[in-house]
């Protein structure tokens, strides 16, 4: 097929839970999988596994692996195991994230970390990758191998991240290369999972794993975009983290790459300095430079990048749902 996929921006502003809705059925068994899945008999292990429902966010993971096996023919049983699988996974993530940032709000509650200590905080991540690898281990050894080769990547994305602190002279290619290890990495595996459980063709498995790829890379374009631009009230969560411990996102590479000497002096000076709130001091900068119109252009530019990845579907509301979520990704305000 060589039809190309668009989507109207104003539809991609519906709420999730409408956009969701052809999938609703699948994604409340999905819960029901990680309520039971997630539950101990240990009181401070079960109040510490209360406290996740801070980071029940977008549920996009397993909602992109749901309507990509929903898009290539249907859903099965093991997709909703993996879609809790994934859901895991994510939230270990974002676990240990907060830990890392030492943020203290997600979704407008302490953090994990912030309640309980960063210690407690690790082992609650590692606990939820544990049963997310014992969970996928009861599909087959192909899911197993799947999402442990995202997982590595995803953890040396963020290793990555983490030794580029400080790093003035990070370019565009360096960052794109981190945020598809450390985010894209698993929303292709998603969808990689979704149509390779629905018996989809192998160029349809591998055109759909190039779509979450490139929406996760959009994803993650548009956050760090929130991060410095958002409002925490919105957002529900601690803002301005990554330019506070030095690690740079796009517009503030865009900043640097395209400042005059003396500007970019003044900049380099901002960021090595401990004692400057980093977020509100760059505003100024970021009016004059135009960084963040060419952040938000390069997030598009992935977004639409993924829409056309949908070419290799029958047309269905499913595929429809995922054109809209390109733009949501992109379009949003936390």
């Amino acid at each position: 097929m060589n039809e190309t996929i668009s989507t109207n921006p104003a539809n991609s502003r519906l709420p999730l839970a409408e956009l969701y809705a052809p999938i609703a059925r699948d994604l409340e068994r999905t819960e029901q999988i990680l309520l039971a899945t997630l539950s101990s008999s240990r009181p401070a292990v079960a109040r510490m596994l209360e406290d996740l429902d801070a980071y029940r966010g977008k549920r996009l993971r397993p909602a992109l692996l749901l309507l990509t096996a929903r898009a290539c023919g249907g859903v099965n049983p093991a997709h909703h195991t993996l879609a809790a699988v994934v859901e895991m996974i994510h939230t270990a993530t974002l676990v240990h994230d907060d830990v890392l940032d030492a943020a203290v709000i997600r979704r407008h509650r302490p953090t994990v970390s912030s309640r309980w200590g960063n210690q407690n905080s690790i082992l609650l991540g590692d606990y939820l990758f544990t049963h997310a690898f014992h969970l996928a281990s009861s599909i087959d050894a192909q899911a197993c191998r799947i999402i442990g080769q995202a997982t590595n990547r995803v953890c040396e994305g963020e290793l990555e991240q983490g030794t580029q602190r400080g790093n003035l002279a990070l370019t565009e290619e360096d960052y794109l290369d981190i945020i598809d290890a450390k985010t894209a990495e698993l929303t292709a595996c998603c969808c990689r999972l979704g149509a390779h459980y629905s018996d989809a063709a192998g160029d349809v498995v591998e055109a759909m794993s190039q779509f979450g790829r490139y929406l996760g890379i959009a994803f993650q374009i548009a956050d760090d975009l929130l991060d410095l631009v958002g409002d925490e009230e919105t957002t529900g969560k601690s803002l301005g983290t990554d330019i506070e411990q030095q690690k740079l996102t796009l517009p503030v590479i865009r900043l640097l790459q395209h400042a005059d000497p003396k500007t970019r002096a003044e900049l380099q000076q901002l960021l090595s300095r401990a004692d400057v709130p980093k977020r509100e001091t760059l505003g100024p900068y970021f009016e004059k430079n135009g960084a963040l119109a060419y952040t938000r252009k390069r997030a598009d530019e992935f977004a639409a990048a993924a829409r056309d990845r949908l070419a290799c579907l029958p047309p269905s509301s499913y595929r429809d749902i995922l054109a809209r979520l390109t733009q949501l990704v992109v379009y949003r305000n936390r």
